[in-house]
């Protein structure tokens, strides 16, 4: 088999490659990486990411890390196979696609990812939660997630009327967010927020992917 992905599956980076795959419709290699034991940090996945991070994929003689650049590369290279995640039929779109992406990296994910470390990962290496750090990223996803509220209540979907890669990096930090935290309601609370999730979140690819979301199992 051609494609490998290395890392660990409840990883909300990795599954964000897995799914990524699946809407392609694309069989693929996992190859578990040990986080707990250090094996990312190990000659033999460093050969594949000097920067000892998950994840990682293959596809023949082609190695990447870095999740959105993977998912890209998966996106472009694969565009005629599975949903097309880029709107490639369509420059304009594809740059709104792209403006999307580089928001729930700068904007979502950073707030996000701190709520859900700071709540639930922390705890689970003996780390007392700061309720003042949570609060804090709170405050700052708010204020995104009330951008997206404006910007879905005039799109189906955050970059365009098709799912896109803009759309899937949010699944997995939103899962979480809804399952492991007290944090519902922040998306609950915005009707046009909460529809969007229930769409994405129904999606057979996510609900395929979510089995190996088991934060703490």
């Amino acid at each position: 088999m051609a494609l490998k992905v290395h890392g660990l599956a409840k990883a909300m980076s990795v599954s964000c490659v897995m799914l990524c795959l699946a809407e392609k419709e694309l069989d693929f290699e996992f190859v578990n990486v040990n986080c707990s034991k250090g094996e990312q940090k190990l000659p033999p996945f460093l050969s594949k990411n000097p920067f000892g991070k998950i994840p990682v994929f293959e596809d023949g003689p082609i190695t990447l890390f870095e999740s959105r650049a993977i998912t890209r590369y998966i996106a472009q290279k694969y565009k005629d196979i599975g949903t097309d995640l880029f709107g490639h039929d369509k420059i304009e779109e594809a740059a709104v696609v792209g403006v999307w992406i580089e928001v729930e990296s700068q904007h979502f994910n950073p707030p996000s990812f701190a709520i859900i470390y700071e709540m639930f990962v922390g705890p689970l290496f003996g780390l007392t939660v700061d309720q003042s750090v949570v609060n804090l990223n709170i405050e700052k996803l708010e204020k995104v997630l009330d951008v997206y509220e404006a910007r879905l209540s005039n799109s189906k979907y955050l970059a365009c009327d098709s799912f896109s890669l803009a759309d899937l990096h949010h699944l997995p930090n939103i899962y979480y967010l809804m399952k492991i935290t007290p944090c519902a309601d922040l998306i609950n609370s915005r009707a046009h927020v909460k529809a969007w999730w229930e769409d994405i979140s129904a999606r057979p690819s996510f609900v395929k992917v979510a089995q190996g979301l088991t934060l703490g199992e």
